[in-house]
C-alpha cells in the first residue's frame, strides 16, 4: 500500500515535526509491519490517571539482597507469559550441585561481578556485561569470583542470532566472536568437590517441577564435542550498534537475540543524530500493540527518562502508549552521544507480574509530568 497523507505531517518520519505536535508511531509487528504516524496536539502519555492494568510498572530488581545462598532458591522472577521469564538472581557462593533447564533455552546477563560458569561442554569465564547463552538442557554451575547479579532470561523457543538482512551477517557483531567452552581432556569438568555420600547432584528443572539426579561421577565429563550447538558468551563491549546521522532508529535495529514470540535487545552508548538539526534524537512516543516493552537498566545515564538507576526494569504493556519523559527533546538537543547501556525484552504475548516479583516502584506511571496532579493510587 502507499502511504495515505491527511493534514499536517512531518515529510520524513522522526524529522522536522509540525510546530506544536507530538508525532506517534502506530505500528503493527513491532517497528516492520503496517504503520500510521500519527501527529498529535498533545503528549500521548500526558494522563492524568490509569485505572486497570495496563498501567506502566517498574521494578528495582537489584534492591534485593540473596535469600539463602542457593541459585535456585534466590532466583526471583519477575514477569511471565507463555514464551519468557523474566527475573534477577544475586550469587554470592559457587553452586553446590549442577542446575539444567529443560524447559527452555537460559540467557544470562552479568549485571554485576565476574566469575567462572561450568558447562557440559566445559566452562566460560564471565565477567560484567557478558550474555551467557545456555541451550536448552545444558547442565551448569555457576563458581562466582566475586559478588554476582544476573538478569535471568529463559525463553521457551531456541535463543538466536536474528538474521540482519541487507545489512550482512557480521553486522552489530560477527558471530565468530562468540565465545565457545573448551573441555578439559581429562573428564574433569568442575571444581565440584563430592558430597559426603561420594555423589554429584544435578537438579533438572521442567514444567516447574525439580528433579534430583545423583551421580557416583560428576556428570560434567565431556572431553570432546562437535557439531553446531554449544553454550557461548558475548560481551556489550563487542557490540557495535547501527547508527544513523540523520535519523533515529527504531529499538529492533538494535536485536541482539531473538526466540519464538521474544526479541532481545541491547541499547549501548553511541552517536546521537547530529547530522540534522530536526531530527530526532530520544525515542518517538509509539503505541504498544503487538508487543509488550521490557528494559532492564545496566549502565550509564538514561538520557530519554529520569528516576531510573542501574538496576531497575520497566513494562509497558501492549494497548498504552509509551515514550520519553516530557523535557528529554529538550535536554537532548545539544547532546552528542547517548552513555546507557540497557537490555530491552519485549513480547509477543502479553506479559503478567509474577506473584512474588519484589521491589515494584509506586507510581511510576506518573513518572511522565501531567500524571503528577493524579490522587491516591501508589501501586
Amino acid at each position: 500500500m502507499f502511504p495515505i497523507i491527511r493534514g499536517r505531517v512531518a515529510r520524513q518520519a522522526h524529522v522536522d515535526i509540525p510546530e506544536g505536535t507530538h508525532e506517534e508511531e502506530y505500528a503493527r509487528g513491532g517497528f516492520s509491519g503496517r504503520y500510521a504516524h500519527l501527529y498529535r496536539a498533545h503528549p500521548p502519555v500526558a494522563w492524568t490517571r490509569i485505572e486497570g492494568p495496563l498501567r506502566p510498572r517498574a521494578f528495582d530488581l537489584a534492591a534485593a539482597a540473596p535469600r539463602s545462598g542457593d541459585y535456585l532458591a534466590d532466583r526471583r522472577f519477575t514477569l511471565e507469559n507463555d514464551d519468557v521469564r523474566v527475573g534477577f538472581v544475586r550469587v554470592t557462593e559457587p553452586m553446590r550441585y549442577f542446575y539444567k533447564d529443560a524447559d527452555g533455552d537460559e540467557l544470562l546477563f552479568v549485571h554485576l561481578g565476574h566469575g567462572v560458569v561450568e558447562t557440559d561442554f566445559g566452562p566460560l569465564a564471565y565477567r560484567r556485561g557478558d550474555y551467557l547463552r545456555l541451550p536448552r538442557g545444558t547442565a551448569y554451575r555457576l563458581v562466582p569470583a566475586d559478588h554476582t547479579a544476573l538478569l535471568v532470561i529463559a525463553t521457551r523457543g531456541e535463543l538466536a542470532v536474528p538474521d540482519r538482512g541487507p545489512l550482512g551477517q557480521q553486522a552489530l557483531f560477527d558471530p565468530a566472536i562468540l565465545e565457545t567452552p573448551i573441555p578439559d581432556p581429562s573428564g574433569v569438568g568442575s571444581t565440584l568437590p563430592a558430597d559426603p555420600d561420594g555423589e554429584w547432584r544435578l537438579v533438572v528443572e521442567r514444567g516447574g517441577e525439580l528433579t534430583r539426579i545423583h551421580y557416583p561421577f560428576c556428570p560434567l565429563d565431556v572431553v570432546g564435542y562437535k557439531g553446531t550447538l554449544a553454550p557461548d558468551r558475548l560481551n556489550v563491549a563487542e557490540i557495535r550498534p547501527v547508527m544513523s546521522e540523520r535519523y533515529h532508529l527504531p529499538p529492533s535495529a538494535h536485536a541482539t537475540f531473538a526466540a519464538e514470540g521474544v526479541i532481545v535487545c541491547t541499547f549501548l552508548p553511541r552517536a546521537l543524530e547530529t547530522g540534522d538539526a530536526k531530527a530526532l534524537k530520544v525515542p518517538f512516543y509509539h503505541s504498544n500493540i503487538d508487543y509488550d516493552e521490557v528494559l532492564f537498566y545496566h549502565d550509564g545515564q538514561f538520557f530519554s527518562r529520569t528516576g531510573i538507576g542501574a538496576g531497575m526494569l520497566t513494562w509497558h504493556p501492549q494497548g498504552i502508549h509509551h515514550g520519553p519523559q516530557p523535557g528529554a527533546v529538550e535536554r537532548a538537543r545539544d547532546a552528542t552521544h547517548t552513555d546507557e547501556t540497557a537490555v530491552m525484552i519485549d513480547t509477543r504475548r502479553p506479559l503478567r507480574v509474577v506473584p512474588e516479583a519484589h521491589g515494584e516502584l509506586g507510581n511510576y506511571w506518573r513518572s511522565w509530568g501531567a500524571a503528577h496532579t493524579a490522587p491516591g493510587d501508589t501501586r
